[in-house]
């Protein structure tokens, strides 16, 4: 009996430690970027789409302040500097969409918007528009989570 006790609790054990391992945040910093995309998850889990909508109010994205999306037509001000991101599910791929929210510059040299998960290298107008320091350190304007939330948000948007 104790045999068994104890593989199973070491298959439970190796269980968690991959569940950790695969969970494991992508540093600002070390985010790799392949013409634009980036193919890891930067949180090691998928986004919620519904956390993502939220996330597209003038909330920490804010991405209708410069974008429309027929899709939060209920929400008010929707900008025209950016692109419709109507369909842009079928534009770009979930990498490519990756690449663009956590740094669009990687991609469009010039970019006016925002570098959403970047913490140096960049110009913000000041600290209020700077993520909420942690122990000192700048913290990018959405998390790595917060990210793949505005993807998988993204990646429902096709055309009608």
């Amino acid at each position: 009996m104790r045999p068994v006790i104890g593989l199973t609790t070491g298959l439970v054990l190796g269980l968690v430690l991959v569940t950790v391992v695969a969970a494991e945040s992508v540093t600002p910093g070390a985010v790799v970027f392949v013409e634009g995309a980036v193919e890891r998850s930067l949180s090691g889990k998928p986004g919620n789409p519904e956390a993502g909508a939220l996330i597209m109010d003038k909330g920490a994205g804010n991405c209708i302040a410069c974008h429309q999306v027929t899709g939060l037509a209920h929400l008010q001000w929707h900008g025209e500097i950016g692109p419709s991101l109507d369909g842009v599910a079928e534009r770009w791929s979930e990498a490519e969409i990756r690449g663009i929210v956590a740094d669009a510059k990687v991609m469009f040299e010039g970019s006016m918007m925002p570098s959403f998960y970047r913490t140096e290298d960049f110009i913000r107008i000041g600290d209020a528009f700077t993520g909420k320091p942690l122990e000192g350190e700048v913290q990018p304007l959405l998390s790595a989570q917060q990210v793949e939330d505005v993807v998988a948000y993204l990646m429902t948007l096709r055309q009608e």
